[in-house]
């Protein structure tokens, strides 16, 4: 039976095996299976890496007995399984197959499609969620606010999953890294840069690195070491290249962005988990196009907290900040205190989430079909009165 004794030395502690999850385990080693935790999926198959003697060796695991229609339950890079080696072969290159997946801790979720209600996980049990953002080309803070609310929304007894155990923090920290520093100019206006992201990210820790100089690097394997951590952004971020420094090897291919419009050509095509020479995991990610809300109202809630903490000063409880009176809101961006540009972006990833969050949530659904009809009549009724006692 698998050694259920948690120590430093463990063979999967380095993957971020500890005595949490070993309990969670104990039913299923009674059983003769054996804990992995996932660093790849491709195709209803996983790799995982699991315990042989004082190390660890990679096995392919067939997903079959865990597949589901749900895309929320789906095995993911990050997931500790349990892996059925002594029964499941499937075939000369399967060695076995997942019996089922342990608690998650934490998931970084998004939309698959503004049209569709259905969720992506893509990596689990994280401990940072990096959001890797280029200067090489203009900022998109909005951008950032929005990988940010789903960041924030990761922990267990707050984001979608019901599949999730409970996690000692509140969800995975959160940090924007600024990539290709070395290309954002004088070092007055990489100052600048950083703190305008730090405008938008309140709270939480902006690093600016450059692969090509190394400048901020040891700063952001300190915050890495020990812990899983996942890198996100768009083609051309700069991820791969920033992997394979971290990691200390190629392990990525690189290509340049299109000199047409500053684009990425997509470089990373899976989801890989891979220890880091300092401690902790890396799972780089392919580069995302769209990033949907999925059920994010507690991340914005954190985003938000500025414009948050000015609603509740505001005269009314359910106040829109859309020219009422006594609105707290509306008063500092009158005064120059809450930009604009971020009231508007709040409002537009509140809309967004909700209609999400619509499509799944019948009593959902009829509140804001019965708030659009309160809206429509008060319409009717403010027209009617503009035009007066008909003749």
């Amino acid at each position: 039976m698998f050694n259920l004794t948690f120590s430093a030395a463990h063979p999967l502690s380095a993957y971020g095996w500890d005595q949490g999850f070993a309990e969670s385990f104990v039913p299923h080693a009674e059983q003769g299976f054996l804990p992995g935790r996932i660093v790849r999926v491709d195709r209803g198959r996983v790799d995982a890496v699991v315990p042989d003697g004082d190390g660890v060796r990679t096995v392919l695991a067939d997903t079959a007995p865990v597949a589901t229609g749900d895309p929320l339950r789906v095995p993911c890079t990050g997931d500790w399984a349990v892996l059925d080696l002594a029964n499941g072969r499937s075939g000369a290159h399967v060695d076995g197959v997942v019996r089922a997946l342990l608690p998650r801790r934490t998931a970084f979720v998004r939309s698959t499609s503004s049209k569709r209600a259905e969720g992506q996980v893509l990596a689990t049990n994280l401990d940072h969620i990096v959001i890797c953002v280029s200067l090489a080309e203009p900022l998109d803070l909005g951008r950032i606010e929005r990988f940010l609310a789903l960041a924030m929304s990761s922990a267990a007894d707050e984001g979608p999953l019901d599949t999730c155990a409970p996690s000692p923090a509140s969800g995975a920290q959160p940090v924007v890294v600024l990539t290709k520093a070395d290309l954002a100019g004088a070092p007055e206006g990489l100052a600048h840069l950083v703190a305008d992201v730090e405008s938008a990210a309140p709270g939480v820790p902006v690093l600016a690195v450059s692969s090509a100089t190394g400048d901020g690097l040891d700063v952001l394997r300190a915050v890495l070491a020990g812990g899983t951590s996942v890198l996100l952004g768009r083609s051309g971020a700069g991820k791969s290249t920033l992997v394979n420094v971290l990691v200390g090897e190629e392990v990525q291919l690189v290509q340049a962005i299109r000199d047409r419009d500053g684009k990425g050509r997509h470089t990373t095509t899976t989801r890989d988990l891979r220890p880091l020479p300092g401690g902790g995991v890396l799972i780089d990610t392919p580069g995302l196009r769209g990033v949907g809300m999925w059920d994010a109202h507690t991340g914005l809630a954190r985003t938000f907290s500025d414009v948050e903490e000015l609603a509740e000063e505001c005269r009314f409880h359910d106040c829109a900040h859309r020219g009422e009176p006594g609105c707290a809101v509306q008063e500092a961006v009158d005064s120059g205190e809450l930009p604009v540009r971020r009231l508007e972006s709040y409002r537009k990833l509140q809309r967004e989430n909700q209609r999400i969050v619509a499509k799944t949530d019948a009593r959902l659904r009829a509140e804001l079909r019965r708030d659009w009809k309160q809206k429509q009549a008060l319409g009717r009724h403010m027209m009617e009165r503009k035009r007066g006692p008909q003749r």
